[in-house]
This record gives C-alpha cells, sequence and structure tokens, in this order.
C-alpha cells in the first residue's frame, strides 16, 4: 500500500515539476556521478549564486521525488500525509499564477538501482550537465550487473543535453573524460592533470598552530589565473567539487576570478570530509554522510596529509591519525575484497585503526595483513562501542577520521567525540526528526 502511494505522489509531483517547467522555462544543470554531486552541487551554486537567480537541489534529494521537489520548490514531506497534500497545492498554485522563479535549477540526479535516472528523469533537458567519477567499484554496484552498468544508468543525463549546451567533466577521471557527446554539444574539462581545461594545482592542507582549517590551490583558465582557499574542510574531493563550480562559471560567461572569488563562499555539505572541533583538544574529520572504497581511499590520504597538532598546553607533539571506518555497503560480490583493500591502505595511513560493524572486520583483516601492529586495531560491533573508546584515549593534537555508508549512522559516533555537542542538529548530517527517529 505503501509503495502504491509514493507512485501516485510521485506521478502527481512529477506531472506539477513538468508544467513547471514548461511554462517558467528555467535553464537546467544536471549534476551526476557515482562521487561527490552533492558537494559539486553545491559548489556551482555558491558560484553562480553571485550573478545569477539559482536554485539546487537540497540535501542530497536526487530521486525521482526530490527532483520534482527542487523543481517545485517545496519540501519532503517524509511520512506526513498532509505535507505532501499542501505539496501538491503549492504545486498547482505555481501552475495556475504567476509567481518570481529561477534563472537557473541546479538538479542533483542519483541512481541506487537500474531506471532511476533513465526512465525516472529522462523528461529534463538540460542546459548543462556535470559528470564528477565514476569509479572502477561504485557504491550500490550490488544492483546491477557489472560496474559499467552503473556508470552507464549515471551518464544517461548527457544524451538530454539540449543543442547548443554543454557537459563539464572531471578531465581527471578516466572513466568521464572521454564520454562521447552529441552533435551541437560541448565539452569543457576541469581537474588537475595536464591537458584539462580549468585546471587546479598545488592542493594543499591549510593550518593554524599546526591544526588544519582547510585547503587551498590556484586555478587557472585559458590564461588566466587565480587562487581559492575553502576553509572548514579538507580532502581533494572538496578542490574538484570547487574546480566543477569554477567550470560552470567560466562557461556561463564569468572571468576565472569571479568564479574562483564566489566558489570560496561554498559551505559544503554535512558529512563531507568537514573539520569539527573535537572532544579534549581533538579534531574531527566528520565523512559520515556515506562511504565508498574510491571516497574511503580519498579520505585516507587526505588523513595522512593533515598537519600534526599540539598538545591541549601548546607543547609541539605528534598528536595521533586515528580512522573509525564502519561497513561500506551495496558492494555485493566486491565487498570482501574491497574492505580488506581499505585496511590495507589504512594501515599505511593512521596510528589507531578503529572499526565498527560485520562487514568491516575486513578492513581490520586487510590492515593486519598489511603488518599493521595488534594494538593499533581495534574491532566494535556498533557505533556507540567506537565513540566509547575514542573517548577513553582522544587527546590534543590528534585527528579523528569519522566514515561508514549511511545505514551506520556514523554521525552518532561524530556527535559524542565533539567538543560542543549542542552544534550538531547544524553541523551534522541526519539530524532531521525524520532521521533522529529511526
Amino acid at each position: 500500500m505503501k509503495d502504491s502511494i509514493r507512485k501516485i505522489i510521485v506521478w502527481l509531483m512529477t506531472a506539477e515539476a513538468r508544467a513547471v517547467l514548461r511554462k517558467y522555462k528555467p535553464k537546467i544543470i544536471v549534476v551526476t556521478g557515482s562521487v561527490g554531486k552533492t558537494s559539486t552541487k553545491d559548489a556551482i551554486y555558491a558560484t553562480l549564486s553571485q550573478r545569477f537567480f539559482v536554485r539546487r537541489s537540497e540535501k542530497s534529494f536526487n530521486s525521482d521525488i526530490g527532483v520534482p521537489l527542487t523543481i517545485l520548490g517545496v519540501s519532503n514531506g517524509w511520512s506526513n500525509p498532509l505535507r505532501w497534500v499542501q505539496n501538491l497545492i503549492e504545486g498547482a498554485l505555481l501552475i495556475l499564477l504567476r509567481a518570481p522563479y529561477p534563472e537557473w535549477l541546479i538538479l542533483e540526479v542519483g541512481a541506487d538501482r537500474p531506471g532511476d535516472i533513465s526512465r525516472s528523469l529522462a523528461w529534463l533537458v538540460p542546459e548543462l550537465v556535470v559528470a564528477t567519477r565514476f569509479p572502477d567499484i561504485p557504491v550500490h554496484v550490488e544492483f546491477y550487473a557489472t560496474p559499467a552498468d552503473v556508470v552507464k544508468e549515471e551518464l544517461a543525463p548527457v544524451v538530454w543535453i539540449r543543442e547548443g549546451g554543454a557537459l563539464i567533466v572531471n578531465g581527471d577521471d578516466s572513466n568521464a573524460k572521454d564520454i562521447p557527446v552529441k552533435p551541437g554539444v560541448s565539452r569543457l574539462s576541469f581537474g588537475f592533470e595536464n591537458g584539462v581545461d580549468v585546471r587546479g594545482s598545488g592542493l594543499r592542507s591549510s593550518s593554524a598552530n599546526r591544526m588544519p582549517t582547510g585547503i587551498a590551490f590556484d586555478v587557472s583558465f585559458g590564461g588566466s589565473k587565480s587562487h581559492v582557499a575553502i576553509l572548514g574542510v579538507i580532502g581533494k574531493g572538496h578542490a574538484y567539487a570547487a574546480l566543477a563550480g569554477i567550470a560552470v562559471g567560466v562557461k556561463l560567461g564569468m572571468s576565472v576570478a569571479e568564479a574562483a572569488k564566489a566558489v570560496q563562499d561554498y559551505e559544503s555539505p554535512p558529512g563531507r570530509m568537514r573539520l569539527i572541533a573535537g572532544f579534549n583538544g581533538s579534531v574531527l574529520v566528520d565523512d559520515s554522510y556515506n562511504a565508498s572504497p574510491v571516497a574511503t581511499e580519498e579520505a585516507l590520504g587526505a588523513l595522512v596529509n593533515i598537519p600534526l597538532g599540539r598538545s591541549p598546553t601548546g607543547e609541539p607533539r605528534s598528536g595521533r591519525k586515528i580512522a573509525a571506518l564502519a561497513d561500506m555497503l551495496e558492494l555485493g560480490a566486491f565487498s570482501i575484497g574491497e574492505h580488506k583493500r581499505i585496511g590495507a591502505i589504512a594501515s599505511k595511513a593512521v596510528d589507531l585503526l578503529i572499526t565498527v560493524g560485520v562487514r568491516a572486520k575486513g578492513i581490520a583483516e586487510g590492515a593486519r595483513e598489511a603488518g599493521m601492529p595488534e594494538d593499533a586495531i581495534h574491532e566494535c560491533q556498533h557505533g556507540a562501542d567506537a565513540a566509547s573508546y575514542i573517548v577513553s584515549l582522544v587527546q590534543g593534537g590528534d585527528v579523528v577520521l569519522i566514515k561508514g555508508s549511511q545505514s551506520m549512522r556514523m554521525e552518532r559516533v561524530t556527535k559524542s567525540l565533539m567538543a560542543r555537542a549542542e552544534n550538531a542538529s547544524k553541523m551534522l548530517a541526519r539530524q532531521d526528526a525524520e532521521w533522529l527517529s529511526r
């Protein structure tokens, strides 16, 4: 019954959304990819909102219901039937009356299962498609015949680009950079490697008092060069998001300097490599929103490059790198091998490894096989156990990475380790009443 009601709501909301597009004729930017969609969408919004009237998908609403919600400018009704009725009324009024409407829509699209994009959202006609990254072993792969089928699904919007539009693609990604486009559609690439159009260089972690504060890098395009500094986050993923935002900006007529300045207002979404003050003078790297092998590998790489900290009284000391890594779900037949591979990477990246969940035992096993000492590995069944263990040993200057798949709810671990847990509702993922009740 619930599934039938959902289908009816999706059909009605989609019909209204299509009518709104026909009436107001906004230009559409679709953001797709297996990694970094939400951060990229938010970076594009930060860039374009300095010049244009723009609306973006809220949070990670990228499904057959999330996209219509964005187009109609209404909120998720979750399990509240009155909220859904109100949404439909507001959508009808938007169609019947005349209201101010954005010039550009930035729509994130995502796929959990076959057809989520190619069938459910094929009515979109984007001006631009931004393709982020497509790892060899993507999340949700267990629902597809092969990893290539996941990429094919997520690239469906490329064939929908209207004539005169453009594909903006991560030129560092071997699975993305050679995506074909139809005649009349141009291509613009971004990344850090030679040969891309919008090129970043000199990526580094910024710090103060030997504690991490953010990232910085230079960007160049067509002979022009500028500098980008983003506070409160670490990791190459945020640099890629910023480069994508700059690429969209220059495609729409902004100078490199203007786009680079605008993207610095980008506020990273919760749970994506955010820096948070931690318990007892530590620093938390909250990457708890979700986890895939490529994202976890990248998070560990960022941890390696973070400068070490100081003690609470200011004396120089070697702060430790600590990682709390939970199950990576929806990997199907690749699960065992990928968890062990991540464990081997973690053994070289951290001083202490805490695993959470049944599948994450493979991370611990992989770390042991790679030579990590037994006393540097601690296995937990639940996040609460991991939080208690870390609280018992964390010191000033330590940097703690927290990461796991969505259903592992690792944001609860982050909350337990925050210096000011009262800020959790503003800083962490999944703090809506609907999520907190689960």
